[in-house]
């Protein structure tokens, strides 16, 4: 902030005044709490909801990886001084720096040390609706409760194709159009050939962030999250025609 003019311009700070030190954000951040800045992201959303920005008609679900803090050599000393026969997340939490990280999986080969960020996106103005953070081996199924709208269709991938999301889904209401695993026999390749259509545009622009926490802890990580959604939400309004929308 100091040697940033735009970023002094930004927070209305005069070329020669003083900034704040960098810790003032990290007191902010313990003073809010993860519970009040959630209650000002429901605040945002239920407003966008009121003005007609966010529908739930058209609903995009994803999940993807963070990286934790964590190289995991330390941990692995630690587990073979301990005299653990294998470093997996069963062992982690009694070694590991931060507790709540956990190793993830996607496909068969694809491994990470961390969380797993779920959201969930109306489809019609690219705005988040619900974000939430758990740990990395919970499946994209199961943390789909913690995302799912209150209505309308919901595009998902192949993560989202179990009986355990269906009736999360029907029991809020809405119409999960999942695509099917390739074993399936009611899999139809055309129908899921159009909803990789109509998801990509929101999975690319969901790739491009990133992928690595800068806290440890669940309850911090969803501080982030919730930061990052109110930002973007606010970003994406400037794309969108604000004509008459006047915010709380």
């Amino acid at each position: 902030m100091k040697e940033n003019n735009a970023g002094k311009w930004f927070c209305d700070f005069d070329i020669t005044a003083r900034t704040p030190n960098f810790s003032l954000f990290s007191k902010i951040r313990k003073k809010i709490g993860t519970k009040n800045l959630s209650k000002i992201f429901q605040n945002l959303r239920d407003q966008l909801k009121s003005k007609g920005y966010i529908n739930e008609v058209f609903n995009f679900v994803d999940a993807s990886h963070l990286i934790s803090k964590a190289n995991l050599w330390k941990e692995r000393d630690k587990a073979i001084k301990a005299r653990y026969e294998k470093l997996n997340n069963e062992t982690l939490p009694k070694v590991a720096n931060d507790k709540e990280a956990r190793i993830g999986c996607k496909g068969k080969d694809k491994y990470w040390y961390g969380y797993k960020k779920h959201v969930s996106v109306d489809m019609q103005s690219g705005l988040i609706n619900k974000v939430a953070i758990t740990p990395a081996n919970i499946s994209d199924s199961k943390g789909f409760k913690h995302i799912c709208p209150y209505q309308g269709i919901v595009y998902a991938d192949k993560g989202y194709c179990s009986k355990s999301t269906e009736n999360i889904a029907k029991y809020n209401n809405c119409h999960l159009a999942a695509i099917k695993k390739n074993n399936m026999k009611i899999k139809n390749k055309d129908l899921d050939k159009w909803r990789i259509k109509i998801r990509f545009p929101y999975e690319r622009v969901f790739s491009q962030q990133r992928k690595r926490t800068r806290y440890l802890g669940v309850v911090k990580n969803q501080f982030s999250a919730f930061m990052e959604a109110i930002c973007f939400n606010l970003k994406r309004l400037v794309v969108l025609d604000t004509g008459g929308l006047y915010l709380n």
